[in-house]
């Protein structure tokens, strides 16, 4: 009797780990049918204000905090940033440069941004409202939200979110921050690149265009 030799199991695919099922306009729908939508905030640079400006954007954000009627996260994202292509411009620059004192000019100030490189990490910071929706706001039906149809759930994520997003964005633009919801393509390239890091931010082609999508690490 011929003996049979041990498989090894069928190991899962990278979606599997994913808890996002679809993202649709500008809403994450998750497996288990809550969603979510991410709004961008711009930075601002807090030590170059003055003591009175400083209190008065932290008094108005403590307001803004406290005048939300429903839960937000806020999400900070550090990332080491590739500056290979500014590098490169400056390395343009000098080429095309047709003045001694510029170039040289240049040449140093090159040299600077590769030292402080060398020594020091240079982080990208991208900061996030996330206002989240549970399943539970559709009422009874949201019990077994599994059993709905995605298109409905994405519809009544909008209707709920879609206020909340527009609030939100006035109360932070009146702090002086600036403030849009992430869209379908941003969104994707944005969770794209958390889940590979070695991408240093890389850009997809438009999301529409692609039949299937297939995270990899390579």
């Amino acid at each position: 009797m011929p003996i049979q030799k041990p498989t090894s199991p069928v190991k899962a695919t990278t979606q599997s780990f994913i808890e996002i099922e679809e993202i649709k306009d500008d809403i994450i729908l998750m497996k288990d049918h809550s969603a979510s939508l991410a709004i961008e905030v711009g930075a601002v640079n807090f030590w170059l204000l003055s003591a009175e400006e400083q209190s008065s954007i932290i008094y108005a954000y403590a307001g803004l905090l406290n005048s939300l009627s429903f839960p937000v996260q806020i999400l900070i994202l550090s990332k080491k940033m590739d500056i290979s292509s500014y590098l490169d411009y400056l390395d343009s620059r000098i080429n095309k440069s047709g003045q001694e004192i510029i170039k040289n000019r240049l040449v140093q100030y090159r040299e600077f941004i590769k030292n402080i490189v060398k020594k020091n990490s240079v982080l990208e910071k991208r900061f996030f409202f996330v206002i989240p929706f549970s399943p539970l706001e559709l009422g009874v039906s949201g019990v077994n939200a599994q059993n709905l149809n995605k298109e409905y759930v994405i519809a009544r994520a909008k209707t709920s979110l879609y206020p909340k997003r527009d609030h939100l964005i006035r109360l932070l633009s009146k702090t002086g921050l600036r403030a849009r919801a992430l869209q379908k393509q941003e969104t994707v390239e944005l969770f794209y690149n958390l889940y590979n890091p070695s991408s240093t931010g890389r850009e997809l082609a438009p999301i529409d265009s692609y039949t299937d999508v297939v995270l990899t690490n390579g």
